[in-house]
């Protein structure tokens, strides 16, 4: 693990690989970290740079009090800035796919593509979870919080030890962080961006994703100019921890057919 400074204070961020080819961004989701990727950069770090990054207030991120998905989206691109990477594939689970849809809009050039995993454009019940998730982190701790949730993040096929990590990893969140990125996340409608998006883009999505069901997925990659859907089966919320092997597969496939 390690931490650069930025423009936008200081990033947690998680790296392996180097080699030619574009690198490639890992975005976390609102109850998360970098270290869910570690999946993703072990695989992708054969071939390319491999970064996965905190926001701001969450692992060893310095806090933004008041930030927005859009200033979220700024810390990346600083982060960007301190690695000297100009341009990236940019992956983003969740919160992480919102944020990566603001990337793009703010600025399309420093991203070579898009791989959108289980999020949204615009959630139909965005604002009650937004409250649910505010209400229920004030009246309880993290861990509580995480151990009650555990259940809807994943699908039938995750294993003990994986429940355990992600229980622990929320449990770690800093409150006030996680308030900021549930409202980056729940509240967020960004259907006139997405159908804007003109880099290539890969949306995925676990077939037992209760939080963003497939359904979401298919309205976004209907709204984005020539997506790819794919749907992971036996996954849920957290796709890419809970089946890395086909997660990976299929992102490796895409990026290929824009490099080859």
């Amino acid at each position: 693990m390690g931490v650069i400074s930025t423009q936008r204070g200081a990033i947690g961020y998680l790296e392996e690989g180097r080699g030619a080819l574009a690198p490639i961004l890992f975005l976390h989701g609102v109850g998360s970290d970098k270290t869910v990727w570690r999946p993703q950069l072990g695989y992708f770090g054969r071939s390319r740079r491999a970064v996965a990054l905190d926001y701001p207030g969450y692992g060893d991120s310095d806090l933004l009090p008041g930030a927005t998905r859009d200033d979220f989206a700024a810390a990346i691109f600083a982060a960007m800035d301190s690695l000297g990477i100009d341009r990236a594939h940019v992956c983003g689970l969740s919160l992480g796919g919102v944020i990566a849809i603001a990337m793009e809009a703010l600025a399309p050039e420093r991203c070579a593509s898009l791989v959108l995993a289980d999020t949204f454009a615009v959630h139909p019940d965005g604002a009650a979870i937004y409250r649910r998730s505010i209400e229920a982190s004030q009246m309880m701790s993290m861990h509580a919080l995480a151990a009650a949730r555990i259940e809807m993040l994943v699908g039938s096929a995750a294993t003990p030890a994986l429940r355990a990590e992600v229980v622990e990893t929320m449990s770690a969140i800093d409150p006030a962080a996680y308030a900021i990125g549930a409202e980056a996340v729940w509240l967020a409608d960004q259907r006139e961006r997405a159908a804007a998006i003109r880099v290539p883009c890969l949306v995925l999505c676990g077939n037992e994703d209760r939080i963003t069901p497939p359904a979401l997925s298919e309205e976004l990659a209907g709204l984005i100019p020539g997506s790819t859907l794919e749907i992971i089966t036996d996954a849920g919320h957290l796709a890419n921890a809970e089946q890395p092997e086909a997660f990976n597969a299929r992102v490796d496939r895409f990026l290929a057919s824009l490099e080859n």
